[in-house]
């Protein structure tokens, strides 16, 4: 075994280390910087760590990106146990200890080449070009790579095809048998295992969903709220899958969170355990944005990319050729990659403005994309998310294979997806968008962009009538914010209708939104009585985009007659591209028809529908997007007109389904409000034990304001509880200010501290971390709140800052009026303290304490809570004596190695 000669540097809040071939040893961080500057040195995780050294500039030879090349599309928790697993190494004791265990972790990487070693193909080649690249591992690794004899596959060539196939045919109408049902649940859950009453009452009140439809527009709707435990996922599996086995149609699973999405993809196995039958029969659908884009990344991988961007390239190609599904977001590309480089790079490998070329694309019979929406046509269960439903509906999109039946599982998050989607923002950056999606490159910038007459040349040389429309809209996107829209508006020399609009706005709103002490953050006002410059400036922007979205109606139109007529040059691969187009101008000219409605209201009459209201986008200051914006004040009014009416069934279930309050809840926020046929309810209990299992407690000694005394709080609870401590904040503010002043002080008790919004880590890669280590604890805001799945002694503590009451933003004052004022917000907060309670008891064996540091917690809002889970209100003290009481973390286990 060759000796890596390289120092390895270590940083945590307890200290720094070095360790070389004479040993370890502690240093000071002046030393530690300019040792990092003169010499290349191994770390793990170099923006981490620079961050902990206070210096961003951190380079060397990182131990993940190491794993990312010798190891692509495997999991691994990007810490030293996480790293010790992967190497078959044993996990460093001590703090001091991971230095010169650093080393031997990458010694064991570069070993790979010596046994068998699955990701060998492509490896040699990716070496020479990252080689040119001055990757630092790159000299390293040719050390240990041999040439192959014969010339490898390239990811381009190495990448699968998928075919065409026959339209599947229309699900047959069948009725699902009770007894059948119960015998599939009994198969999923096995024989061994422990009878459920509750999962059994589920999947029987599940199967209504599946039942045949009997009006038109009525679809057979079921809410069900089964608490944590019941087991909902197999529940409604076991239906959903006998549907679509004997009616051989797709049941369409949406969730709201990544999370839950892999949980059911794991799910599934138990349905198919051949892994290649799974593969036909369950399938997972994102978005666009969601997937590696193949063209992107040729570019980028041909000179698109400079620097470390382009070491970014490379390695997110080593890691296509062996994805399971090109999913860079939530996939097997580990989430912590990007973050590696400053996310320097990584959104332009996806398709984020609608850009496709679609049979245009030299990869388009490879695409990652089009290869997970044909499988989900052929497929019994497609895992989808509630965002990516609700535009395939309201676009069109995929309309032969639409499906009939759905289950929203964490249904509570459906008004929240809809109120995403159906809203519309004109804003600087949206406007921007499109101009630069009909014009393509204006400056001079890199890259494959290509405007509106690029991609449709061929259209319009034979096509008059597109020829003309394509002109008029070129000339017409003139109008639109350009490259420097910002610094102008800023500036009070707005240049165009459009940028004159967004001056106005940025006018008004500082003249009603900005107060004495704001802290720099977003400004918005409503669109109420505006004044001469706002009302002056509306009619030229409406008739600009007027202007824009008429040539875009008439391209559309124009590309769907050259379809049906069919000419002669018109073969397979055109044809796929002009229907590609039609889409995207669709969509894009119901963008901008939206905007001109919005501008209609500017001086004129409120619609009851909407809230209208003015924004301007900052950051500490800074500003970076400004504009108008409307949201339905019900989005589920739209949800249950372009999802649900068109479906046959649908089961919508959550353990917080009525959102802190009744049925009425309920059925008002998952659209059931809206159909002619009501939705039939279930409710389960959770079987959890709360009365024993967990206990809530009401700190009423911290004063409100007061950051020391709640850094205090945090601080003390964490020791007590030795870890295991989920912090949620309101405020990222208040965040940051507890993390830095507590950080160290857990860390002399042996006790890491991770937080989002502070580390350069991806959310969903902190809850790995805090998942795979008993001692660690995590500090997050509303993200962490909901769909976090940590079971066991890793997750012992939930403290929250305060009450959790909603921000008083435009939209939520005009929800609160029309929802009954303050009742609204106490259903709010309650579902809120619902969702951060659900996190801390997950399965029967859990145990832990629920933290509140709000003396005002008002009692009514004390249901929100389990029934017969006792609640007390407490001194900090008394809370920190029981904290210390919590059951301590199991020892961990060493697990197998690269080779297992």
């Amino acid at each position: 075994m060759t000796s890596l000669r390289y120092p390895a540097l270590h940083a945590s809040h307890s200290g720094i280390w070095i360790a070389t071939d004479e040993g370890t040893r502690p240093i000071g961080r002046g030393e530690a910087i300019r040792i990092a500057a003169d010499t290349p040195v191994i770390v793990l995780n170099a923006a981490l760590v620079g961050q902990r050294l206070g210096y961003a500039e951190l380079a060397g030879l990182d131990v993940l990106e190491l794993f990312a090349f010798m190891c692509p599309a495997r999991f691994m928790v990007p810490t030293p146990r996480g790293l010790a697993r992967a190497t078959g190494l044993e996990t460093p004791a001590r703090d001091e200890d991971v230095a010169a265990f650093l080393r031997a972790a990458a010694q064991a990487l570069l070993d790979l080449p010596k046994g068998d070693w699955p990701e060998k193909e492509g490896a040699w080649m990716s070496a020479q070009s990252l080689f040119r690249l001055r990757w630092p591992w790159a000299p390293v690794i040719g050390d240990h790579l041999t040439k192959p004899a014969e010339a490898e596959r390239w990811l381009f060539s190495k990448l699968p095809e998928w075919s065409e196939t026959a339209p599947r045919p229309q699900p047959r109408t069948i009725t699902l048998d009770g007894e059948e049902t119960q015998a599939r649940l009994a198969h999923l859950t096995g024989s061994a295992a422990e009878q459920r009453p509750g999962q059994r009452a589920f999947a029987q009140a599940a199967m209504d969903a599946f039942s045949p439809r009997m009006v038109r527009e009525s679809p057979n709707m079921v809410l069900a709220e089964a608490g944590t435990g019941i087991g909902k996922t197999l529940g409604y599996l076991a239906p959903a899958s006998l549907w679509a086995e004997k009616a051989g149609g797709a049941v369409w699973v949406s969730t709201f969170t990544k999370a839950l999405q892999r949980q059911l993809g794991q799910e599934s196995a138990r349905l198919f355990p051949d892994a290649a039958v799974r593969k036909q029969k369950v399938v997972t659908r994102k978005g666009r944005e969601n997937y590696l884009c193949l063209l992107n990344l040729e570019d980028a991988l041909q000179g698109g990319f400079q620097n470390r961007a382009a070491v970014l390239a490379q390695l997110v190609a080593r890691w296509a050729a062996y994805s399971a599904d090109g999913d860079m977001v939530g996939g097997d590309l580990p989430g912590w990659l990007p973050t590696l480089f400053r996310r320097n790079g990584s959104t332009a490998l996806t398709d984020r403005r609608g850009e496709c070329v679609y049979a245009g694309c030299p990869h388009y019979r490879k695409c990652f994309i089009e290869r997970a929406a044909r499988a989900s046509s052929e497929a019994d269960i497609v895992i989808a998310n509630h965002a990516l439903v609700m535009v395939n509906a309201a676009r069109g999109r995929e309309l032969t294979t639409r499906p009939t039946r759905y289950v929203f599982d964490e249904g509570h998050h459906i008004f929240d997806a809809a109120d995403s989607m159906f809203s519309t923002a004109l804003t600087g950056q949206e406007t921007i968008e499109i101009r630069r999606w009909i014009l393509g490159p204006e400056s001079g910038g890199r890259g494959r962009r290509r405007g509106l007459q690029a991609r449709l040349s061929d259209v319009a040389s034979y096509d008059e009538g597109g020829a003309r429309a394509i002109g008029e809209a070129v000339i017409a996107a003139q109008a639109l914010a350009a490259d420097g829209w910002l610094q102008r508006v800023g500036e009070g020399a707005p240049f165009g209708p459009i940028e004159t609009l967004l001056a106005a706005v940025r006018g008004l709103t500082y003249a009603r939104a900005e107060a004495a002490g704001d802290a720099g953050y977003g400004l918005e006002t409503e669109l109420a009585e505006p004044d001469a410059a706002l009302v002056e400036a509306a009619g030229p922007a409406a008739q600009a985009l007027d202007d824009l979205v008429r040539p875009l109606v008439t391209l559309g139109r124009r590309l769907e007659a050259v379809l049906a007529e069919a000419p002669d040059w018109m073969d397979g691969p055109a044809r796929a591209r002009i229907e590609g187009a039609i889409a995207s101008i669709g969509w894009r000219a119901e963008t901008v028809a939206a905007w001109v409605s919005l501008l209609a209201r500017v001086g004129g009459p409120a619609s009851p529908d909407f809230v209208d209201w003015l924004a301007v986008d900052r950051v500490e200051g800074r500003e970076y997007d400004m504009g108008l914006h409307r949201h339905w004040l019900d989005p589920s009014k739209p949800f249950a007109e372009t999802v649900l009416k068109p479906a046959h069934g649908a089961l919508v279930t959550s353990a917080t389904l009525r959102g802190g309050g009744e049925w009425d809840v309920a059925e008002a926020r998952t659209g059931a409000n809206h159909l002619l046929r009501g939705a039939s309810r279930f409710e389960a209990l959770s079987p959890f034990d709360y009365a024993t299992q967990a206990e809530v407690l009401i700190v009423t000694d911290v004063k409100r304001g007061d950051m020391g005394a709640l850094a205090n709080a945090y601080a003390r609870l964490g020791c007590a509880s030795h870890g295991g401590m989920l912090g949620l904040f309101t405020a990222i503010r208040r965040l940051r200010g507890v993390h830095a002043r507590i950080a160290d002080r857990l860390a002399r008790d042996g006790l890491p501290l991770y937080a989002q919004h502070v580390d350069p880590i991806d959310t969903g890669t902190l809850i790995d971390i805090f998942r795979d280590d008993a001692s660690a604890s995590l500090l997050g805001t509303d993200a962490l709140r909901d769909g976090v799945d940590v079971p066991g002694d890793s997750l012992r503590l939930v403290v929250m800052e305060g009450v959790p009451w909603p921000k008083p933003t435009v939209l939520h004052a005009a929800r609160r009026l029309a929802g009954g004022g303050s009742a609204y917000d106490d259903r709010i907060v309650r579902a809120r303290l619902a969702q951060a309670f659900g996190r801390l008891i997950r399965r029967a064996d859990d145990r832990g304490m629920f933290v509140l540091l709000s003396a005002a917690m008002p009692s009514r809002l004390l249901r929100a809570f389990p029934p017969g889970v006792t609640i007390e209100r407490v001194t900090l003290d008394e809370a920190v004596l029981r904290a210390s009481r919590l059951p301590s973390p199991a020892p961990l286990v060493h697990e197998a190695a690269l080779d297992a």
